[in-house]
């Protein structure tokens, strides 16, 4: 599995941009899952991505800032958010690898509705936070809408060392240059462009979560396999295509 090494981001393959954002305070839970079990929950025209035979599901709770369009700048509080996601790993028929969200949950409710609206995607609305102790991270959040209302999740690290060679499993979960959804009747891919990572080794102190069970996958089994942290970086998307299927 060749995957694009996050010391050495790729090329950016787009013209301009369609959105501008920054993601800080990142953390990444995930766990291993059978390709078989999550390819029926992908779009049309992908197929499960894995390392060594094996897929993953993730867990990742962030800050938004600055969400904005093209060249113009961040929107005023609606640009600036929380948000938390549940993701698969996918690649296409064209070989593009990306993410495909089964759900994702943000703390303002105007980017929800205009990113289920536009592009389909799984957005919820939620009320979230997070609280910073030193070195302790603790990420909360309740679904509001649309359901199932109530659904939480809370999640306590503590950030450690900075990663200065990750391994192939670090690399496959994070990077990743586009996601995939299904819209209009067809299967997209839309490209993203991000420096390198700054990754840190992190420690799961708690968990108590329902946001996965609620986003259709099986209740993972045991810790996860891999728990990482960043501080952020800024990111672009292009506009999205649609992804090439196999012939019938």
């Amino acid at each position: 599995m060749d995957i694009e090494p996050v010391d050495c981001a790729p090329r950016q393959t787009f013209t301009g941009a369609v959105l501008r954002q920054r993601w800080e305070d990142l953390t990444f839970l995930h766990w291993a899952v059978a390709p078989e079990v999550v390819a029926p929950l992908l779009p049309a025209g992908t197929h499960p991505d894995t390392v060594d035979g094996v897929s993953y599901v993730g867990l990742i709770g962030f800050r938004m800032v600055g969400l904005g369009f093209g060249r113009g700048p961040g929107v005023p509080y609606f640009g600036t958010f929380w948000e938390t996601n549940v993701r698969l790993y996918s690649v296409d028929d064209s070989g593009r690898r990306a993410v495909v969200f089964r759900s994702l949950d943000a703390s303002r409710l105007v980017p929800v509705l205009v990113a289920r609206a536009t592009l389909r995607l799984p957005y919820l609305w939620s009320s979230m936070r997070l609280a910073r102790d030193g070195d302790r991270l603790t990420y909360r959040c309740r679904r509001r809408w649309p359901g199932p209302a109530g659904t939480t999740s809370r999640m306590d690290v503590r950030v450690g060392e900075p990663i200065a060679d990750p391994t192939p499993l670090e690399r496959f979960v994070t990077a990743r240059w586009g996601l995939h959804t299904r819209a209009y009747g067809r299967t997209l891919h839309l490209p993203n462009w991000h420096p390198r990572w700054p990754l840190h080794r992190a420690e799961l102190l708690h968990l108590d979560d329902e946001l996965v069970t609620a986003a259709g996958l099986p209740a993972p089994d045991g810790p996860p396999v891999s728990v990482l942290y960043s501080p952020g970086v800024g990111v672009r998307f292009g506009s999205p295509a649609v992804a090439a299927a196999r012939p019938a």
